[in-house]
């Protein structure tokens, strides 16, 4: 009877050994909410292949490049997926994957919520949640066209909760995509992405800590320290923006919070206020970021200013909220 035993157990091991290597890492994924049955199908194939192959690259049985050749994913697409995978590797976290469909403003199809790993090559990376959320954006013909990661779930419900006007509603939802789209594009170095956004005659101010001659007051308790604030054109932002890009490996950009606010008499423009974490390889920092965006033209927004201000003067003095930048601090 033990004789039995050990062999049965030496046949289960063999048959374990012999199943293919992706099927250890498998996803599967399922769409819902599609009318098109063949679309669904395809949607379905194509992004449980793709979440497959995160995991198995992240375990080390190939290179993810090699393992998304052949799948139905567009060239720009993999571009993104490998610049995000080579700062920091992710995997997906479960095993099956059921998630709703939504059309997105220019007519795509969009499923968020993905749920993924974050394993950076740096233990030391601090910035990279260990789980965040990602996006796939595909086409009519179930091709992936875009994948990033998402805003946190909580952090998207909350916008999307906080108005009862469909318009509003559509509007919001918009502002999402962008913001997700402008964090990734710091995330992914893509240049032409902010050149576009950024208006021509974009406001760009960042402000600094700087300690002060040490008074009479401060000597009493009071921080010696104060926030002060410098301007820059466009093309002084960006141009310094694209050294940082070209001297760093990573670039990781992270939002906590987010508020948004619509213009009172000014239509389609929107302030956007966000809780910030940055990384680099050099420096990492975190802040108040604020963004003042016209939605004029739905298929091609502009921001025309841009703040960032730390989140504290000293390590026990976090920034006053009445300091921090909104929509209300400026005229258009």
């Amino acid at each position: 009877m033990k004789r039995l035993c050990v062999r049965l157990w030496s046949l289960v091991l063999v048959c374990l050994l012999a199943l293919p290597v992706s099927a250890q890492y498998a996803t599967t994924f399922v769409a819902v909410g599609l009318e098109d049955e063949a679309l669904a199908q395809r949607v379905n194939t194509t992004l449980s292949g793709v979440l497959t192959a995160f995991n198995q690259a992240q375990k080390e049985e190939g290179k993810l490049d090699q393992l998304l050749a052949g799948l139905h994913v567009a060239p720009e697409a993999v571009k993104d997926i490998l610049t995000l995978w080579n700062g920091c590797p992710f995997r997906c976290t479960d095993t099956k994957v059921v998630e709703s469909c939504t059309t997105t403003a220019d007519g795509q199809y969009q499923v968020r919520n993905i749920p993924l790993m974050m394993v950076p090559a740096d233990p030391e990376n601090g910035t990279w949640k260990k789980y965040q959320e990602g996006v796939f954006v595909f086409n009519e013909a179930g091709q992936v066209t875009d994948f990033h990661l998402a805003l946190s779930a909580d952090l998207y419900i909350k916008v999307m909760r906080t108005t009862d006007a469909v318009n509003d509603f559509v509007q919001r939802q918009l502002i999402l995509e962008y913001v997700e789209r402008f964090r990734n594009a710091y995330n992914l170095k893509d240049m032409n992405f902010l050149e576009q956004v950024y208006s021509d005659d974009a406001l760009i101010i960042t402000g600094k800590v700087i300690t002060t001659v040490k008074s009479e007051i401060t000597a009493s308790g009071l921080s010696n320290k104060k926030v002060v604030y410098s301007r820059q054109s466009k093309r002084e932002y960006l141009d310094k923006l694209a050294r940082i890009f070209r001297t760093n490996k990573r670039i990781n950009v992270l939002f906590d919070d987010i508020k948004v606010m619509k213009h009172p008499a000014k239509p389609n423009f929107y302030g956007v206020t966000l809780k910030q974490g940055y990384e680099s390889d050099r420096y990492r920092d975190e802040g108040y970021l604020f963004l003042l965006w016209d939605f004029t033209n739905p298929d091609a927004p502009q921001i025309h200013v841009r703040t960032w201000q730390p989140d504290k003067i000293d390590i026990n003095t976090p920034l006053p909220e009445e300091e921090v930048f909104s929509i209300d601090d400026f005229d258009i």
